[in-house]
């Protein structure tokens, strides 16, 4: 029930303990310094706070003022009796406070826009060390301020005797901590708190070796493993046809554990079983594809990878290198290195044969070298013959210019 006394210049109001607490919620959402202040400030329309010069007209306006509310009310108060009878007083008083209070109440419970932060569209997962925080509490510009948490998980705030522990929390959980922590230690008591992640740092995922683009990036949202070999820009030339993952966990005793991902698989056949989804702190090494020499009379010597080593035959080398060059002997050699001694043996090659299909394709081994011989004795008749031919004719032409 409200009831208006005058009491010379002070004005009593008798509010129900809900209205008392709407009242004071205001006052405090409104940076007033009492509930009479906030009172007076929305009676007057005017700050509630004033100098000493001028006081005494100030309050004779008030008391005006006042009176004509008091005349008002009264008069209201009577009509709404009339209305209601004699058992409706009650009920009409209460109203009658609870109208002339909505606007206030409603404008300082109307939630103020917090503080600038950063908007950062980033996908909500949970916060981990090296992630950069912005946390905002609703009218503590002290307390509002950006943070990255610590390699233990935590964060420090100002005011908290305690860091509030961030890591493996998604943001509206930790808003609870920190709102919590507020309360806990009295510095606020209904904390509104907001945090927003402005960078994730704890989510590495590193991609090395046979790519055109090595590099490191943060796992934010979903990321598999096509989309990290995507951004590096794909397999460079030179890779193998297995790709090594290292995750940052389920091997032995829960360590990290390596798979081997078939490029066939992955790329080829885009098997969705080999495409892991990485959550961070994965690893993705590309080795370089093994290689075979081709040196000797061929007409593009040099060292060719070879990214599945069941490809690698005489034939396929020598398709690389272009060719045979002129005057190649027919049998040619590999030289492979013997596990066991560690030197180079010899095996011969029919290479004649193997081009003209009457001898089978031999395979090569990663690291062989393909040597095939020149034929010196046919490049020496041949250049013999080259030359009598060139001799013979400058004659033979000399013969001709003389008779003539």
């Amino acid at each position: 029930m409200g009831v208006f006394k005058r009491r010379d210049r002070l004005v009593v109001f008798r509010v129900t303990q809900e209205e008392y607490r709407r009242l004071e919620k205001a006052s405090s959402a409104s940076g007033a310094r009492s509930i009479s202040d906030f009172t007076r400030r929305e009676l007057l329309g005017r700050s509630a706070t004033v100098r000493a010069d001028g006081l005494e007209q100030r309050l004779s306006a008030f008391d005006k003022r006042l009176s004509e509310l008091h005349t008002g009310l009264r008069q209201v108060l009577r009509v709404l009796k009339e209305i209601a009878g004699p058992n409706g007083t009650r009920l009409m008083k209460q109203t009658l406070v609870a109208l002339w209070l909505a606007p206030a109440l409603a404008t300082a419970q109307a939630p103020a826009p917090m503080e600038p932060s950063i908007t950062a569209n980033l996908p909500v997962q949970a916060i981990g060390p090296d992630d950069l925080l912005l946390i905002s509490v609703y009218r503590s510009p002290e307390l509002t301020r950006t943070v990255r948490v610590e390699a233990t998980g935590q964060i420090t705030l100002p005011l908290l005797g305690e860091p509030v522990r961030a890591a493996g929390l998604l943001p509206y959980e930790l808003e609870r901590q920190i709102a919590a922590a507020l309360q806990r230690e009295g510095i606020l008591v209904n904390p509104v708190v907001k945090v927003t992640v402005a960078e994730y740092a704890s989510r590495p995922i590193r991609v090395v070796g046979a790519v055109k683009r090595p590099m490191t990036f943060q796992a934010v949202g979903r990321v598999t493993l096509l989309d990290a070999l995507a951004r590096a820009e794909g397999l460079a030339p030179e890779a193998a046809q297995e790709i090594l993952v290292t995750l940052p966990r389920g091997g032995p005793d829960g360590g990290p554990l390596v798979r081997r991902i078939a490029v066939k698989r992955l790329i080829d056949a885009a098997d969705p079983e080999v495409n892991l989804t990485l959550e961070g702190g994965e690893e993705i090494r590309v080795p370089e594809a093994g290689r075979v020499f081709v040196v000797g009379n061929v007409r593009k010597p040099g060292a060719y990878a070879v990214p599945d080593p069941k490809d690698a035959s005489v034939l396929r080398l020598l398709a690389l290198a272009e060719g045979l060059a002129p005057y190649a002997q027919k049998v040619a050699f590999i030289y492979r290195e013997d596990p066991a001694t560690g030197r180079r043996r010899e095996i011969p090659v029919e290479l004649a044969k193997i081009l003209k299909r009457q001898a089978p394709d031999m395979p090569l081994e990663i690291n062989d070298i393909l040597y095939v011989p020149d034929n010196t004795g046919k490049r020496a008749t041949v250049n013999v013959i080259d030359r009598a031919a060139g001799f013979g004719a400058g004659t033979l032409s000399g013969i001709l210019i003389w008779r003539r």
